[in-house]
């Protein structure tokens, strides 16, 4: 691994100090975005996203350091629809710097009942060190420890500096990055970069700041199981009619042994890093309810970060309210499942959907729909942009950087690779174990998030004395 010296104590004070002065128009920057209801998913208003953009695309401006500030769209896939939109802010690197590519995205999760959340989902909320709203964290965040970032680099050097500078704050990450491809080959040239900064991960805790060196893939789809052509009266049918929901029910728990794991032939994991985290940190972080055992086999670590994971994410069939005695003819689920670093997404779906139609019960018809799929991802950590990343870490937290894996998934990152295969991989967040991203009453640590400006910007200034 390569090594890098610790941060000139002067410049780490100047930029301390300019992070630290900066930061309430920092906060009030992030606050304002998380008040427009940026969710991607296509049941949601859009124009909440194009509204979301023109606020970064202008924050991006402000800063008066870029040669180029635009929002732009890129296709869906092979259609014609168009996904939501970007912004894409270049500045060319001078003198032999290096160029850096700074990404975030802008889009949320939708907010779920408003009647989980202590406070509105989209009015930003401070309760003691946290800062709540949906976005609050995952992911507007990230945009501004970049907006901050890049604001204490121009408070210590000004605004004609050499490094090369590529901000880009996609707009539908939640809704699986459907154009992301595609926007990368529209703006290949552009994107071009030595290292790639994603803030888009969490850390250790909030005293102790992580690098994400591993992520499991995960593939996701609609599964439908149809049984009968009609819905039957379950007094005068059940007991030998079988109805959707028994296969439904019976086929979903066979992806699972009797220990909670996954059962499917075919699916791969691994063993993660030993670090400390005992069974009592996890049921904490987690939530579990007393008497409730974790599920799985291996260290815990293991289990969230280099093993397959399943959930059934969501199901359609009649509510509670609104059940009759009936039997139901179709049943579908949403599920999702964690791939393992070493494994493509593309062998993981066949495995699982290879289980599933083997498995059908009763001579169920299954429908597989909606499908994305995205590969996971292992850092090569022997590069210089590590340590200097490692290091920024550091100097800016005051305590040594761990790197971590994440049981969650970052599918663009193996499309980035793909088409920039020199460019060094940094994952980088903004996020603690108290986050909840995507759960009702996400936070951010408003420590945390001054740590991570400061690191960002620290290693914005690393760089830019650097030669490429």
């Amino acid at each position: 691994m390569s090594f890098a010296p610790a941060t000139r104590p002067e410049l780490l004070a100047s930029l301390s100090e300019a992070v630290r002065v900066g930061l309430p128009s920092t906060i009030a920057d992030l606050s304002r975005l998380v008040r427009i209801p940026s969710v991607s998913w296509s049941a949601f208003d859009p124009e909440a996203v194009e509204r979301s953009a023109a606020a970064v695309a202008a924050l991006a401006d402000g800063l008066g350091v870029f040669d180029s500030v635009q929002v732009s769209r890129a296709p869906q896939g092979d259609s014609e629809e168009m996904g939501q939109p970007a912004v894409l802010a270049t500045r060319a690197a001078r003198g032999g710097k290096p160029t850096i590519m700074l990404y975030a995205h802008h889009d949320v999760q939708p907010p779920g009942d408003d009647a989980d959340w202590d406070s509105p989902p989209f009015e930003p909320t401070v309760r003691g060190d946290r800062l709540y709203g949906r976005g609050s964290a995952d992911d507007k965040a990230g945009v501004m420890a970049h907006i901050g970032a890049i604001r204490a680099l121009v408070e210590e050097v000004g605004t004609d500096f050499d490094l090369g500078l590529v901000l880009f704050i996609e707009g539908e990450e939640e809704f699986g990055s459907r154009s992301f491809s595609n926007f990368l080959q529209q703006h290949e040239a552009e994107l071009a970069a030595d290292v790639i900064v994603v803030a888009d991960s969490d850390n250790w805790d909030t005293a102790t700041p992580a690098l994400t060196v591993g992520l499991r893939g995960n593939v996701t789809f609609r599964l439908t199981v149809s049984t009968l052509a009609h819905a039957s009266h379950s007094g005068m049918f059940g007991g030998a009619a079988p109805d959707a929901m028994m296969a439904m029910v019976t086929l979903l728990s066979s992806l699972y042994a009797d220990d909670g794991s996954v059962a499917v032939a075919g699916l791969t994991g691994g063993e993660a890093a030993d670090l400390p985290y005992d069974d009592a940190r996890f049921r904490d972080e987690a939530g579990l309810l007393d008497g409730v055992t974790p599920v799985g086999s291996g260290s815990i670590l293991s289990r969230l970060w280099s093993k397959p994971a399943i959930t059934i994410t969501g199901i359609d069939a009649p509510s509670v309210a609104n059940a009759s005695n009936t039997l139901l003819p179709s049943v579908s689920v949403r599920i999702s499942v964690r791939v393992a670093p070493g494994q493509t997404a593309a062998a993981a779906y066949a495995a699982i959907e290879a289980h599933l139609r083997a498995l059908a019960p009763f001579g169920a018809h299954l429908e597989i729909s909606d499908v994305d799929q995205g590969n996971p991802f292992s850092v090569d950590t022997s590069g210089w942009a590590v340590a200097e990343a490692k290091q920024s870490m550091t100097d800016a937290w005051g305590t040594a950087a761990v790197e971590t894996g994440i049981g969650g998934s970052i599918p663009f990152i193996s499309d980035l690779v793909e088409k920039f295969p020199a460019a060094q991989i940094l994952v980088t967040g903004v996020e603690d174990p108290d986050t909840r991203a995507h759960s009702p009453n996400e936070s951010l640590h408003l420590g945390v998030f001054h740590r991570a400006v400061l690191t960002e910007a620290v290693l914005l200034a690393r760089l830019n004395e650097r030669s490429a």
